[in-house]
């Protein structure tokens, strides 16, 4: 590798990029700390997925979900909808099936934002459901970060038997080309993940 003109090379810079930058494939464990009614510590090291919540009496967490387990199909979403004319047709149709109840489910979906990333997982993780921050025109990469924020909490919802994509690829399979790269996302319940999965490929085989 040569170095970019007027920089010194750095070896060790090198190596570190190369660590980092890998798929959630190779991640080993993910899991994340919410601070609400409770403080809750949720973590996969690859085999489930496990809940804890701080005894603040004892001074410890103690196991208080095992084996979290996301249902096959959760009428819940979880979207920013204020952006919903700045998504792509895929995302607009399949989000106004879910708001109509004309989606496979046949019932009409009930919205629950946050707008904060852990907080809207977390609710997905243990009550089921969508959470989603699509691509837009004004973020036409998405927003959230891939190596920090969708790998790891993606390995957490395929733990708990979900589904987690860009809309056109599996996050896991990604493999980041900066530290910071951004992606769309949408992740949860297998069947809502599907029909988005499903509209993409719908749209691109009609478009090509």
């Amino acid at each position: 590798m040569d170095a970019p003109e007027g920089e010194d090379f750095n070896m060790d810079d090198v190596v570190c990029m190369v660590n980092t930058l890998q798929p959630g494939n190779n991640l080993a464990a993910a899991g994340y700390v919410l601070y609400s009614s409770s403080t809750f510590l949720t973590l996969t090291i690859g085999n489930g997925v496990y809940g804890f919540t701080l005894d603040e009496q004892i001074g410890e967490f103690v196991l208080s979900h095992p084996c979290i387990a996301l249902p096959e199909s959760k009428n819940i979403m979880s979207f920013n909808e204020a952006n919903w004319d700045m998504w792509d047709e895929p995302m607009q149709e399949v989000h106004e099936a879910w708001r109509t109840g004309k989606s496979t489910l046949g019932t009409r979906y009930t919205s629950r934002y946050v707008g904060s990333m852990v907080a809207d997982v977390h609710r997905t993780l243990l009550y089921g459901g969508v959470f989603g921050y699509p691509a837009d025109t004004k973020n036409k990469n998405g927003k959230l970060r891939l190596l920090y924020e969708a790998a790891p909490m993606s390995f957490l919802i395929e733990q708990a038997g979900g589904l987690s994509t860009t809309g056109r690829e599996r996050v896991m399979d990604l493999r980041p080309e900066n530290v910071h790269q951004r992606v769309p996302i949408v992740m949860g319940s297998r069947t809502e993940v599907q029909e988005v999965i499903d509209a993409y490929e719908k749209f691109d085989q009609s478009s090509s």
